[in-house]
């Protein structure tokens, strides 16, 4: 199973959103998941992961998830010497079971440029970075995601249903 995250915020709560599916150019997903935590960490620069990571992790547990890659909206390292970002620390939380492969919309400072991926007919790249598996492999993982556009389908979808989230738990 490959398993789409992402985490939002409203309020003081978190809300952690999770698709997943069986092959990496599938086009909907297997199933869908949404958990909320009722407390978050506030942000401290340089720690963002303090904020997302029991989001992420409660979602995993709550819905007795046991993927073979997570694919998150964010970083796995946060530069070339692999200073840890949101994806190793969720590798690590998880004992180092599944792959993590991070896929972030803007660069963050001492990302190499070996991290771009370009999709569709996009100038823009997306940086991914990965643990568990090669770079090269995940970009190629990412690459053949569903989907005409930079953003790959699924990823699109799953960001859509974070967002969405306060309003399903609100019923």
């Amino acid at each position: 199973m490959i398993l789409a995250v992402d985490v939002d915020y409203r309020d003081s709560c978190a809300y952690a959103a999770g698709l997943s599916f069986d092959a990496w150019n599938d086009s909907i997903e297997k199933a869908s998941f949404v958990s909320r935590l009722d407390y978050v960490n506030e942000y401290v620069p340089g720690q963002f992961y303090q904020r997302e990571l029991p989001a992420l992790l409660a979602l995993i547990a709550e819905h007795k998830l046991d993927p073979e890659y997570i694919v998150i909206d964010g970083f796995v390292f946060l530069d070339a010497e692999c200073r840890p970002g949101l994806g190793k620390y969720l590798y690590d939380a998880l004992n180092q079971k599944p792959v993590i492969i991070g896929v972030a919309k803007r660069p963050f400072k001492g990302i190499p440029a070996t991290c771009e991926v370009y999709r569709g007919s996009s100038s823009r790249p997306l940086y991914v970075t990965s643990v568990g598996v090669t770079l090269d492999q995940a970009k190629l993982f990412i690459q053949s995601m569903h989907g005409d556009y930079r953003i790959p389908d699924l990823l699109k979808k799953v960001d859509q249903i974070c967002r969405e989230s306060k309003t399903r738990f609100a019923q």
